[in-house]
């Protein structure tokens, strides 16, 4: 029996008031009592004027990560579609609450209802796409009937000038201004929380619009290229990684071991690149029809990578111009893992969609670079 599967219902929950360029540090701290150098330069590279902490201006926290994934998933539930009719909970993020139990265990443990299949997927941005391909294949095979998929973020306290203090104690002793690297300081003002879900289900809606999902595809490209995001970790010379649990305890935090650091000479190197060769392929396959394409959704870390992005497609000879873009990377910033259904949230929800619409999905990930494409279409 052919089956297909649909995006029937998207929602969100994004913690607290929206907080300003200006109020950054007021929520994260200052490293050393001293207002970020890199700040100005990140802040007009990546053009966010707005993002979200699940912290209070003492940085104390106001949620956990699972209950932001928690209270989205609840804005899913309407007179149609409740907590007990759940057959399938898949949730992805870059920053769980804790090594274990896993973060969709938590999340049910949160939401309780009926016992279900769980599934967690973890890493960075494409964890989301990840934990969604999973519900999408629960559906496509007939293993279930509809799937809750999820993607969420609280990076905010991982950002927090705390996390630093003995490795800025160490470096002010050493080289007398307590300035830690750029790898580590600039992804305080790229990064922010929140949560976005979707209900996929194997019949459309009856009366509003769905998205009928035609097909996710992912590839990584660790075989071929080096760790670029990392946590947990140090990076050596040579671009191997040391894991946590093979460092001296010391180290954890005069290193700012568990603290999220990239590689920005590797990002800027490859994850345009990279991301482009795969659209390629794809287009190449029939997969992706550029002309047909309504809208394009980039998920950006940075509004920086736009052009590059378009100059990359033109050079490959994919036309999709900028006026088809859609991104909302402005106003709730990057909430990595979250960022696809957030994007995909906003523009489902604000009625401009209509049945035929095409809608092509292109989320990079730099930790060891792995990307998906999704397309879909509006039914």
């Amino acid at each position: 029996m052919s089956r297909s599967v649909y995006v029937t219902r998207i929602a969100k929950f994004l913690p607290n008031n929206p907080v300003s360029n200006d109020e950054i540090e007021s929520f994260v701290g200052l490293i050393n009592g001293m207002p970020s150098k890199a700040k100005p330069l990140i802040l007009r590279n990546n053009q966010i004027k707005t993002r979200y902490y699940a912290l209070d201006k003492n940085g104390k926290a106001t949620h956990t990560n699972a209950e932001l994934t928690k209270l989205a998933i609840e804005n899913l539930f309407g007179k149609d579609f409740g907590l007990n009719d759940i057959q399938a909970l898949s949730c992805g993020t870059t920053s769980p609450d804790q090594l274990l139990p896993a973060h969709a265990a938590m999340v049910h443990g949160l939401l309780g209802g009926n016992p279900v299949e769980i599934n967690s997927t973890t890493g960075a941005c494409s964890a989301g796409m990840q934990a969604l391909k999973f519900g999408f294949l629960s559906v496509l095979s007939g293993n279930t009937d509809n799937a809750v998929c999820a993607g969420s973020e609280r990076l905010g306290n991982w950002m927090l000038a705390k996390s630093f203090k003995e490795e800025a104690k160490k470096i002010a002793q050493l080289e007398g201004d307590g300035i830690i690297a750029f790898e580590k300081d600039f992804l305080r003002f790229m990064l922010s929380d929140g949560a976005g879900a979707v209900l996929l289900e194997n019949k459309p809606n009856a009366n509003n619009i769905s998205l009928k999902i035609e097909w996710i595809e992912q590839r990584s490209f660790a075989n071929e290229l080096g760790t670029c995001m990392y946590a947990g970790s140090i990076k050596k010379d040579d671009g191997s990684i040391v894991g946590w649990t093979d460092l001296e305890q010391a180290q954890w935090a005069n290193e700012s071991v568990f603290a999220l650091k990239q590689d920005t000479k590797l990002l800027g190197e490859f994850i345009v690149k990279k991301g482009g060769q795969l659209l390629k392929a794809l287009v190449d396959e029939g997969k992706v029809k550029p002309q047909e394409i309504t809208y394009y959704l980039p998920h950006l870390s940075s509004q920086f990578f736009a052009s590059r992005i378009q100059s990359e497609m033109e050079s490959l000879g994919i036309d999709i111009p900028s006026s088809k873009w859609f991104t909302n990377l402005s106003s709730v910033g990057n909430v990595g893992a979250g960022s696809p259904y957030l994007m995909l949230e906003e523009i489902f929800n604000g009625g401009n969609l209509k049945r035929g619409d095409k809608l092509l999905m292109m989320v990079p990930e730099s930790a060891r670079f792995n990307y998906a494409h999704i397309l879909f279409t509006v039914v």
